[in-house]
């Protein structure tokens, strides 16, 4: 069962279920997946490994691999582009282990229903009880249930670009010598990207 902040849309969920198997088998998680409308549509999907990080030769093997997976399903009528990226810096928060992976950095959080009269929720991760995630608001700690949330993610924020940066200098992404300039002209949005078309 996928959960919808993975795939929200009846067709985003058939998506993520071709597109699961598939990506899991080259040692990946899906993140998210979106069909998104218009005139000519765009099929996003965000992938990582599992300890976090992709890289964009890794999006285009993805795109490779997904392409032919959705060649044969053919869930799509339409012709559409396939965007295979990471989730960026101010990533989405989709699966539970991502709120244990970034406590102590910032998030905003809407829940489907009102909980106390409210829908957004905006503060400090405060990680993982149960199936509940933890999140240090104004009014003190608070606990939603990972079910009632309708979409999270993270704050960009100074903190939180400078420890991607250090997660990348760790895994030997970022030369040495280059670290403290980029640290200086830290971009603020955005991550690797892929993309292919897809004709019916």
């Amino acid at each position: 069962m996928t959960n919808d902040l993975i795939a929200k849309a009846a067709i985003d969920r058939r998506m993520a279920e071709i597109i699961t198997p598939v990506i899991q088998d080259m040692g990946f998680d899906l993140v998210r997946v979106r069909l998104m409308g218009g005139k000519y549509h765009t099929l996003q999907i965000m992938a990582e490994r599992p300890e976090g990080g992709i890289e964009v030769d890794e999006c285009a093997k993805i795109s490779t691999a997904v392409s032919a997976a959705l060649d044969v399903e053919d869930p799509l009528v339409d012709p559409y582009t396939l965007e295979v990226s990471s989730p960026g810096i101010d990533r989405p928060l989709t699966m539970l282990k991502h709120f244990e992976a970034y406590e102590g950095y910032e998030a905003k959080i809407e829940t489907t229903e009102l909980i106390d009269g409210r829908k957004r929720f905006k503060g400090m991760l405060a990680g993982v009880e149960g199936t509940e995630v933890l999140i240090n608001v104004e009014e003190g700690t608070i606990g939603l249930e990972f079910d009632w949330l309708a979409d999270a993610k993270l704050v960009l924020t100074d903190e939180l670009i400078k420890e991607m940066l250090r997660q990348r200098k760790a895994a030997g992404i970022i030369d040495e010598d280059k670290f403290d300039d980029i640290l200086e002209d830290a971009p603020l949005e955005g991550g690797d990207t892929d993309t292919g078309s897809e004709e019916d």
